[in-house]
């Protein structure tokens, strides 16, 4: 099953320049959790979510037209191509525990928005003698490795001589 057959097809989005009101009002009105924060040529540059959103305004103390998407947004971006098999992009969002994926195409071109929800709404039952192509296994598994604290690496200390 491809990341195309999942994914929402028109998904919102925002320039760095907007203010967390407008992007609120965008989350609000489109239902989503994530706006990717887009250029004048259309490429994602980065992603702010709705928890984004949320720790600025608790910890600020400014009002929401006072503070840019582009401050407070991740510039790390995480992202699939609509062609990929939607186990790769369950890999990427596992590794880099995002429960949400831009969609862009070879140019960097925001195409889409694949969430966890649509792939769990997409998954099916294994039932014996049949191999579905998204299982509840596969979703299951990815949610596993999202919310799977991480432990503290522990390297060794040297003894005292």
């Amino acid at each position: 099953m491809k990341v195309k057959d999942v994914m929402v097809g028109t998904p919102a989005s925002c320039t760095s320049e907007a203010n967390l009101g407008s992007a609120v009002e965008i989350l609000w009105k489109q239902n989503c959790g994530i706006l990717p924060i887009v250029d004048a040529q259309q490429k994602v540059v980065g992603v702010v979510t709705d928890r984004d959103v949320s720790i600025a305004l608790g910890t600020r103390n400014r009002l929401p037209g006072e503070i840019t998407v582009g401050q407070v947004a991740s510039g790390k971006v995480f992202a699939c191509r609509p062609d990929d098999d939607v186990r790769t992009a369950l890999a990427t969002m596992g590794n880099a525990k995002v429960r949400r994926l831009p969609v862009i195409d070879a140019n960097g071109k925001l195409e889409g928005i694949l969430s966890m929800d649509d792939v769990a709404l997409h998954s099916e039952a294994r039932i014996p003698g049949r191999t579905p192509e998204l299982s509840h296994d596969d979703v299951v598994d990815t949610l596993k490795k999202l919310y799977r604290p991480e432990l503290p690496r522990v390297v060794p200390q040297k003894a005292a001589a």
